[in-house]
Formats: C-alpha cells, sequence, structure tokens
C-alpha cells in the first residue's frame, strides 16, 4: 500500500451561498490524498498501472470550473462521486476543499471541508 496525493490544485470560482459570491471569483484549494496498492506500478513502470493523477486533476477542474454550487461541501461531494465512478477500485480516498476568505463577520484565512470516501 501507499499514499497517492495531488496537493494545491488552484482554481478561481464563483462558488458561494451569498449574491456576491457568485458574481466575483474565489481561490479554491483542492487537495487528493488515496491509499491505495501501488505494488504493480512499483515494478511495471507502467500509466496503466497506477491511479493517473492527470485523469484525477482533469475531474477536479471539471467539477470546479462546471456548474454553481452553494458549498463546498457539494464540491467536495461531486469531486468525490466522479472520482469513484471513474476509478471504481480506488477503495479510500479523501478529498479536501478549500475556500479563500469566506464571507464571515470576522477575518478567516479559509473555510475547508474535507470528505473520505471508503469501500
Amino acid at each position: 500500500m501507499g499514499i497517492l496525493e495531488l496537493e494545491g490544485m488552484e482554481f478561481y470560482a464563483c462558488h458561494g451561498c451569498l449574491e456576491r459570491e457568485k458574481d466575483f471569483p474565489n481561490l479554491f484549494v483542492v487537495d487528493f490524498r488515496a491509499e491505495t496498492d501501488m505494488s504493480q506500478a512499483a515494478e511495471s513502470d507502467r500509466l496503466e498501472d497506477t491511479v493517473d493523477y492527470g485523469k484525477i486533476y482533469d475531474i477536479v477542474a471539471d467539477v470546479m470550473n462546471g456548474e454553481h454550487a452553494g458549498l463546498i461541501e457539494h464540491l467536495a461531494g461531486k469531486i468525490i462521486k466522479n472520482i469513484s465512478a471513474r476509478f471504481p477500485g480506488l477503495e479510500n480516498f479523501s478529498v479536501r476543499v478549500s475556500k479563500r476568505r469566506p464571507p464571515v463577520n470576522g477575518v478567516a484565512a479559509w473555510s475547508r471541508v474535507t470528505l473520505h470516501h471508503k469501500d
């Protein structure tokens, strides 16, 4: 078993529940982490024998640049759903979505949610 991570995927998007969030892009950062068997890829050195993180990025980008979402929980859920559909053998992974300067009544650098997928 090993850990595959794709951290710091940055997107400027208009997600949020408030009207102003729908009009002005904000920075979102997405992190992906999976525990997976890497023994075949470690031996073969073939992309086909591992989880292609380029495809993971494409899935995340499609969600982040796609349809508006009010909640970052919803974004994380859509990303997990799409990753599990594309990689059905990937049993244990998580997605963290962070939103820069969330609209709160004070100073907050980030709001974050992490969802886990386990089969």
